[in-house]
């Protein structure tokens, strides 16, 4: 498979992960009393914002044939990612948004890409770094949401960015 297939495949993976969690997010912590209810909205603009980073990493690794320490960061903290997913569901004991697809397609798809760049001596150790970046860039993302579906100006009956760029 060429290094464009592998590098480009971060974002293909990543978004096959996140449109489930888009689709299940909202309702299942609507389910959940001791989860913060996340809207729909608040959803599609973290994990928006986050696409913008895998984006940006995928592109990188196409452009490095995945040397980049950026690509190998994000897909390091992409393929752990999956761990969060099957221990909250373990925690809840039951489905949790993001579980369905991270056996299925975060973890085959990370460590194929891992042994690929190992296998061809392109690793180059970058995503060491990516345990601490992974909750930065998550957090980053919902704290991004949140101030987004905020009222503007922080007072009842403003309206929020995202209601303004729907004309309501």
């Amino acid at each position: 498979m060429s290094d464009k297939k592998m590098t480009w495949g971060l974002l293909v993976a990543w978004l096959a992960h996140d449109l489930e969690e888009l689709a299940t997010m909202s309702s299942w912590t609507r389910a959940q009393p001791r989860v913060p209810t996340v809207t729909r909205a608040e959803s599609a603009i973290a994990i928006g914002a986050v696409g913008v980073v895998m984006a940006a990493a995928a592109a990188d690794g196409a452009r490095t044939g995945g040397r980049s320490r950026f690509f190998q960061t994000a897909l390091t903290g992409f393929g752990l990612h999956a761990f969060t997913h099957l221990s909250a569901s373990a925690l809840f004991r039951g489905y949790t948004p993001g579980v369905l697809t991270a056996p299925t397609v975060v973890l085959p798809y990370s460590v194929w890409a891992w042994r690929t760049l190992r296998r061809d001596g392109r690793w180059t150790g970058g995503g060491t770094g990516a345990l601490a970046w992974f909750p930065v860039a998550v957090g980053a993302a919902h704290l991004i949401a949140r101030a987004c579906r905020r009222p503007a100006g922080g007072r009842p009956g403003g309206h929020s960015l995202t209601s303004a760029l729907a004309g309501r």
